[in-house]
């Protein structure tokens, strides 16, 4: 399928509160319209396609599937990526905790122009609730990031956070913040668009251990 941009994405932050969310990329909460696939060692690999703009946008979205023990590998997946999910469990304190540290990691080896989704998951549990939507919100405020609830159990909010995401980056284009034919800054145009319509000649990015990157999907 054709499409104007390619839009890498990432998401990170601790084990459990992801569970879920990676796979939910499709509309209304079913399973993503392309199968995740293993890339390398505790990476996952999935996409999809969303309109912006009357213009469709394919997202490639890389999960390190909460792999702690892999973080020093996982950190190269930082990377050519426009977007990162950042997500936390609103029933564990521990995880909004940890944010700081995943945030300055993401920063350190990202694009300074990465947009960054805040996302405080499992907000069907509101009755195990231990971290208040108005915290998270003021972290978002504090560290320049979008910010969303979300349940990777019914799906709310899961679609929208990707669209969200992929709004910002593509407002970021039109403002002229990235620049869309190097490939690090983790954007591509798409096949459909006429040759020369971007200064420069663009390769496919590739994921370290993922062969040419085209992966199952």
């Amino acid at each position: 399928m054709s499409y104007a941009y390619l839009f890498k994405y990432i998401i990170i932050g601790d084990t459990e509160p992801r569970r879920g969310v990676s796979q939910l990329q499709g509309p209304g909460g079913h399973k993503g319209c392309l199968p995740a696939c293993p890339v390398s060692a505790g990476v996952e690999f999935g996409a999809r396609m969303i309109g912006i703009d009357n213009k469709q946008i394919k997202l490639q979205i890389w999960d390190t599937a909460g792999q702690e023990s892999f973080r020093s590998i996982t950190r190269s997946y930082y990377r050519g990526a426009a977007g990162a999910l950042l997500v936390y469990d609103i029933t564990r304190r521990e995880t909004f905790n940890h944010l700081t540290s995943w945030l300055e990691d993401a920063r350190q080896h990202s694009s300074s122009n990465m947009v960054i989704m805040l996302i405080g998951n499992k907000s069907d549990l509101e009755s195990r609730r231990d971290v208040r939507k108005e915290e998270g919100e003021a972290f978002a405020r504090e560290h320049g990031l979008v910010f969303m609830e979300t349940s990777a159990k019914t799906a709310a909010n899961v679609e929208e956070a990707f669209i969200d995401t992929a709004k910002e980056i593509y407002r970021k284009i039109q403002q002229g913040l990235f620049d869309v034919s190097n490939e690090a800054n983790g954007i591509k145009i798409g096949p459909q668009q006429p040759a020369g319509t971007v200064p420069g000649s663009a390769t496919r990015h590739s994921a370290p251990g993922s062969g040419d990157g085209s992966g199952c999907c």
